[in-house]
């Protein structure tokens, strides 16, 4: 028996390392996944292409300093919906990508990074007035 618990213990030590640290990376990529929300969302109700994509990136750094995630996010942003003619429909969309690094995520000294991306489309008021025209 004691043999047994020997050669167990190790094994599951690791399988519950292993469903923690994926269980942190599943609600890092909720993170990032929300951070694109928030600047889909910041950009659809900017008035001009240019202050979207400065909204969109402001949002998303905030979002995942909220969410406590150490990363440098890229933010890029679809404002062609801003050149649409009024009465049309027409969105802008975010994708965000975060490198994390995995010893912030699971444990300490782990070594490795996973890249985590995520996008989001928001629709634009079709008869608000656009900067952009």
């Amino acid at each position: 028996m004691t043999l047994e618990l020997a050669i167990l213990a190790p094994v599951l030590t690791l399988t519950l390392v292993a469903m923690i640290a994926a269980g942190r990376i599943v609600i890092a990529h909720g993170s990032v996944e929300a951070a694109a929300r928030d600047a889909a969302r910041q950009a659809s109700i900017s008035r001009d292409a240019a202050s979207a994509r400065k909204a969109a990136l402001s949002s998303a750094r905030a979002a995942l300093a909220r969410e406590g995630l150490q990363c440098t996010p890229t933010v890029s942003v679809d404002t062609g919906g801003f050149f649409a003619p009024l009465g049309r429909a027409a969105t802008v969309s975010a994708t965000v990508t975060c490198d994390v690094r995995l010893s912030d995520l699971a444990m300490p000294g782990i070594p490795g990074s996973r890249t985590l991306t995520s996008h989001f489309t928001s629709s634009l008021d079709q008869y608000r007035a656009r900067g952009d025209r």
